[in-house]
């Protein structure tokens, strides 16, 4: 496996868009240029950016192809390799595997009230998040591990963050057994990977940062 990240950059917006979006389909071009903020528009661009950088110099795949399965998740076309995207604030990533799995980073905002976001969590949940003298780290430790198994499920909004428990780094949907593992990409960020495979316990990715070239 290998994660890449790489943060965005107002004051370079402008010579990103025009070394990169040259690269992409008309289609794709379109989708990125309506976002109304800059912050947006670039960190879609750039997380397609660190997909296809990462298949060239890491599996040889100079043309990837993506398409979208039914329940929206985006797949490799051809090849026996999977991906994710995950992106809050400045920071977007991309993880590249064997196997199936969803990555999610936020970032650890002190503002963010965990009370606000209780009817998301089981009782046992909130009862841990409460218990905890940090109460922010906790919550944004809940939250990356759901939204990593969330998204490697692949149901999306249709998956209620309070469906399911993780316990020990694993937990079960559908009876389907789902494991999480936590990535350290920037101080500020917490992030976790999660997959129903196995080998994500013990998989140690290589962490790449990427910088735009403008």
């Amino acid at each position: 496996m290998i994660i890449l990240y790489t943060f965005i950059s107002e004051a370079k917006h402008h010579s990103v868009l025009d070394r990169y979006l040259p690269d992409f389909s008309l289609e794709t071009k379109k989708d990125i240029l309506r976002y109304r903020r800059w912050q947006d528009a670039q960190l879609s661009l750039l997380g397609k950016v660190l997909l296809r950088y990462g298949l060239k110099t890491h599996y040889h795949i100079s043309e990837p192809e993506v398409g979208i399965l039914s329940n929206k998740k985006p797949y490799l076309k051809g090849h026996h390799l999977h991906f994710n995207i995950s992106h809050s604030k400045d920071l977007v990533v991309c993880a590249i595997a064997e196997y199936p799995l969803g990555i999610d980073i936020e970032f650890t905002d002190s503002q963010v009230n965990c009370l606000d976001f209780k009817f998301q969590m089981t009782d046992n949940e909130l009862k841990e998040i409460d218990t905890c003298e940090d109460k922010t780290e906790a919550f944004f430790t809940y939250w990356t591990r759901k939204e990593a198994v969330i998204k490697a499920h692949g149901a999306g909004m249709m998956l209620p963050l309070n469906s399911f428990e993780i316990i020990k780094d694993e937990c079960i949907i559908e009876g389907k057994s789902f494991f999480t593992k936590e990535i350290f990409i920037h101080e500020d960020y917490h992030s976790y990977i999660a997959s129903s495979d196995h080998s994500v316990k013990d998989d140690k990715p290589l962490i790449i940062h990427f910088e735009a070239e403008v």
